[in-house]
């Protein structure tokens, strides 16, 4: 399969009153033509920071610090800010949360969705309209032709989100970034909303990385699963082996934490303590101080080294239980 993005090393960190801290420490990935790539974790493990990276949208008083992003044969951290203006919206786009927060509120739907087509591709005005409408009806906005005349506050939540995704796939990226594509919106918009994304990108061909902290939408979209703890990857594996056989606590913990309906268990499994402070990572595997597996099997290297990524069947996983026995002795 053909790579369309390869990210290795990547590292960005943010200047604060206590100095620097590290939100993205050394993550790498990457995503095949026509895939859809999960990144999952809890609040605060670094996911959002990590596809912003991505596309150089990291906000001062953050920065890029490390780290090799390449498409399609080029490293994006190396582009000038004109060239990553092209690059934007044309062969890379992004799905925000908020998709009302990310329109501006003082222009028409259709006049922001237009401006894609004359900017990227020349279109004159009328064209881009055509082309703008044309897209709306797509993504199942009804009436596309009047909702084009309309202004983001006059849009419902799965609308203004219907319109971030025409906007995004309106030029067939080569990549998507889905940021929470789905979070604000109750459920039978939530799965609407999915299978559009889906449908869309498997009509172009466009890859995908889907940004989320809710691992029933992964298993129905996803291809491969990258679990982000603590501003690293800890597991990256095909998505039928992560729920068939998790190879990392923390993953089988999120598992646990997960309601699957015909549960007959009193309670959800809870995953004690939460994710440390960017500045304020442990010693050793940054899960250990939430790891009941590493009391069970006394893994005292927990505490005093980190793991680097193992391999394991079908993937790696940052844990000293997948490494060598020779090696955690």
């Amino acid at each position: 399969m053909t790579a369309v993005l390869q990210v290795k090393g990547l590292r960005t960190q943010f200047a604060t009153d206590s100095g620097l801290v590290v939100a993205v420490d050394g993550v790498d990935l990457s995503v095949n033509e026509g895939e859809v790539l999960g990144l999952v974790g809890e609040s605060g493990s670094g996911k959002t920071i990590t596809a912003l990276s991505l596309i150089r949208l990291v906000s001062a008083p953050g920065r890029i610090v490390g780290g090799r992003v390449m498409f399609d044969g080029k490293d994006l951290l190396t582009l000038t800010e004109r060239e990553m203006v092209r690059l934007r919206g044309d062969r890379i786009s992004m799905v925000f949360q908020q998709p009302k927060a990310s329109l501006n509120p003082v222009r028409r739907i259709g006049a922001q969705i237009a401006e894609l087509f004359e900017y990227h591709r020349g279109l004159s005005c009328r064209a881009a309209m055509v082309q703008a409408v044309d897209l709306l009806g797509r993504v199942g906005i009804p009436a596309p032709d009047r909702k084009a005349l309309a202004y983001p506050h006059e849009l419902s939540g799965g609308q203004a989100q219907r319109v971030m995704i025409a906007m995004a796939l309106a030029l067939k990226p080569r990549l998507l970034i889905a940021d929470e594509p789905t979070t604000a919106l109750d459920v039978t918009i939530q799965a609407q909303i999915l299978e559009l994304l889906l449908d869309l990108c498997r009509d172009t061909g466009t890859a995908m990385i889907l940004v989320t902290h809710d691992l029933g939408v992964i298993a129905q979209t996803a291809d491969r699963v990258a679990v982000m703890y603590a501003g690293r990857i800890v597991e990256e594996r095909a998505v039928t082996d992560l729920f068939d056989d998790p190879c990392h606590p923390y993953t089988r913990a999120l598992l646990a934490s997960m309601p699957v309906q015909g549960d007959v268990r009193d309670r959800l499994g809870a995953i004690p303590g939460s994710v440390p402070p960017p500045g304020r990572m442990p010693l050793g595997c940054r899960f250990a101080p939430r790891c009941a597996e590493r009391i069970r099997h006394a893994m005292t290297i927990c505490d005093r080294e980190e793991p680097v990524l193992y391999r394991v069947a079908g993937g790696l996983s940052r844990c000293w239980l997948a490494a060598p026995a020779v090696v955690r002795s």
